[in-house]
């Protein structure tokens, strides 16, 4: 019997969300649409409106409403008891939502163009103390420092939930890599055809070195295949553009990977730098695409000082396993060691941090402004090549 995409692992919460109009009912409701009321989306409303339409936030059918904030917030569930760890919302300024009421639809909008429905369920709060509970929570600091959560502060003062139905994608303009823009169900369907039953999903907002080489091979060693999957939604001032990072992962898997035993796509969602909880945000979403297994290295998705160094791993130990069903890959900081002569890390290298070989992504950013090249031991040359050309070109 052939394997089918649903074979390989339920995505979250059982079904596989699709809320993408077509055909005849999509033109009908486009055209109704114009008449409706509209709301502007901002560059988070956007990534998370193409999340929920296509399902990579499967069960989420739409932006949370009252009582799935509240609970998220609180207890990282759902209000049907689903596992979730940070709140998907649309929040307007309290004018605009003074002329939106309960039961009303509403089209979501990219300047001009209408890119969803939504028929409001829910208006609520979410004013600066609300916001202040949500950012200590969620974030573990109220700081503006953060810049998860000085986006927090700076949105909406009022959260609107509703199902959506896209009918329309965001401007083709604006939409980069739709060679790369797999969604779920397109993600399942080629591991299907590959012949996958385990997927090792890898997600990053940082160029790929020899660090991360390691990482995706160690557990390439124990799965059929490897799905590299970077975000390039908004991250945040000084991250390296998302069109050098693509192009650093095009370069090295052309000559230091297995073609047929990798998958190269893009994640569409902004960066919440919220550390643990966003970890197992990334790792939930990556098993809606049909990943068994999940990458968490040092800090996945942390900022500063903000997080414990294996804090984003720790947090999956803190539910049962099927709740998570996707399963976690923790790996230690890794590291070149001149006297091992290649990477290695804290558990398997017995020598003093005066022969481990590292950067920090603040170091790299500065080394490649100054225009020098990254060691080798650091990243392939390929990859140097391509960063010092790509980071150039954006000056």
């Amino acid at each position: 019997m052939n394997q089918t995409y649903s074979d390989i692992i339920r995505p979250h919460g059982g079904t596989l969300v699709d809320r993408v109009l077509r055909g005849e009912m999509r033109e009908a409701i486009r055209d109704r649409a114009q008449r409706m009321a509209r709301v502007q989306l901002d560059s988070m409303a956007l990534s998370d409106l193409e999340l929920i339409a296509t399902g990579a936030l499967s069960p989420l059918t739409g932006f949370m409403n009252r009582a799935d904030y509240q609970r998220c917030v609180d207890e990282m569930r759902l209000t049907n008891g689903v596992l979730w760890s940070v709140p998907v919302t649309l929040e307007v300024a309290r004018d605009r939502a003074a002329d939106i009421r309960q039961g009303q639809e509403i089209a979501l909008c990219e300047g001009r163009r209408v890119l969803a429905v939504m028929e409001v369920v829910d208006e609520y709060p979410l004013d600066r103390a609300v916001k202040e509970h949500e950012a200590s929570e969620v974030y573990r600091t109220t700081e503006d420092s953060h810049p998860g959560v000085a986006r927090l502060y700076q949105r909406g003062e009022v959260g609107l939930g509703g199902d959506i139905w896209l009918v329309d994608w965001p401007n083709p303009m604006k939409t980069e890599f739709p060679e790369l823009r797999h969604t779920p169900a397109q993600t399942r369907r080629m591991f299907a055809r590959r012949g996958w039953r385990s997927i090792v999903g890898f997600q990053t907002r940082n160029p790929i070195h020899r660090a991360h080489e390691y990482l995706q091979k160690t557990a390439l060693e124990v799965v059929d295949g490897l799905f590299i999957h970077p975000l390039v939604g908004d991250t945040k001032e000084g991250d390296i553009p998302a069109d050098v990072r693509i192009a650093s992962y095009q370069t090295i898997l052309r000559d230091y990977y297995p073609a047929d035993r990798v998958l190269l796509g893009v994640f569409p969602a902004a960066m919440r730098y919220a550390g643990p909880r966003e970890a197992l945000f990334h790792a939930i979403a990556r098993k809606n695409y049909g990943c068994t297994h999940f990458i968490v290295g040092r800090d996945h998705a942390g900022v500063g000082e903000y997080y414990g160094t294996y804090d984003a791993q720790d947090i999956f130990d803190q539910f049962p396993q099927e709740d998570i069903g996707i399963v976690p890959f923790k790996f230690e900081y890794a590291f070149f060691c001149k006297k091992c002569g290649g990477v290695v890390s804290a558990k398997t290298c017995p020598h003093d941090q005066e022969d481990w070989i590292y950067l920090s992504g603040t170091q790299v950013r500065e080394m490649l402004d100054r225009g020098e090249m990254l060691p080798e031991e650091f990243t392939r040359p390929e990859v140097a090549k391509v960063l010092l050309m790509g980071m150039k070109n954006h000056r």
